[in-house]
């Protein structure tokens, strides 16, 4: 797990270094080479779809082939929300600025900011991050957009994620993990807000992005018990504090075993 500091208390900082575990050089290799590796290749001759995305729609176009890389657009070219005369597909429920990163992906592996890979350091980091600190490559870069519908600003990568879950995109869930878990300087309350809207768009099963809200709030439990945003949090209620309760009881289980193994001992 990732150690975290805090720049000031209420903002999130990051680790200086990641623990072996926490991402293995199989999966670095496995990633670059998806990074490498576009999901399209410069052979495009599909129609053209034009899709019109949000409550004030913007036109998006795309062509057909790299639409159905998504098992979502594969089935909605064929379904209700396809106009097959105009080759037009409605998504009104869509943000534009996160449908925008969708696209960008699928034509070209990523979204900006770029995962880039740092050779002389041996690890990834973010295109034109503020690495003011030193963090390796870590830093707020476009770190948040404001979606109305969710009460505010969160956190980019978190809704990608769930628009990838949407849209069948496993890969853009991985990337959008990884590269969320590069940013820094995030306050309380967007950080709060953005799990609370994890929760709300992934399915109980998911174990990935729930689970890296939980160990930031167990290991930055310091800057949050003091937060009066956690406090409103936690009175509103919700499933994630009983996930959080397992979570924190868990952790407290490991610490007591290191401790028992060390000098036998309970608690």
């Amino acid at each position: 797990m990732f150690k975290r500091s805090f720049h000031s208390k209420d903002r999130a900082g990051k680790a200086v270094k990641p623990s072996k575990r926490s991402f293995s050089d199989r999966q670095k290799l496995k990633l670059q080479q998806n990074l490498d590796s576009p999901p399209v290749g410069k052979s495009l001759t599909s129609p053209i779809i034009t899709l019109v995305v949000g409550r004030e729609p913007r036109i998006f176009a795309a062509h057909e082939d790299v639409l159905s890389l998504s098992p979502f657009f594969t089935a909605a070219l064929k379904g209700q929300f396809y106009e097959s005369t105009a080759k037009r597909v409605a998504l009104p429920d869509e943000d534009p600025q996160i449908f925008s990163c969708i696209l960008e992906y699928l034509y070209k592996g990523d979204y900006y900011p770029r995962l880039l890979f740092n050779k002389r350091r041996a690890s990834f980091e973010l295109e034109d991050a503020q690495d003011l600190q030193n963090l390796g490559g870590r830093g707020s870069v476009e770190s948040t957009v404001d979606i109305t519908s969710a009460g505010g600003v969160l956190l980019k990568d978190t809704v990608v994620y769930c628009a990838a879950e949407r849209y069948g995109l496993d890969e853009l869930k991985r990337l959008a993990l990884r590269k969320q878990g590069l940013q820094s300087g995030i306050t309380v309350d967007v950080i709060l807000r953005s799990a609370r809207y994890a929760y709300e768009n992934t399915p109980d099963s998911d174990s990935k992005l729930r689970a890296h809200y939980l160990a930031l709030i167990i290991r930055s439990r310091k800057t949050f018990k003091r937060s009066g945003t956690m406090q409103m949090e936690m009175e509103i209620g919700g499933s994630k504090f009983f996930d959080l309760f397992v979570a924190m009881c868990n952790h407290v289980d490991d610490i007591v075993d290191i401790g028992n193994n060390r000098s036998p001992k309970t608690i």
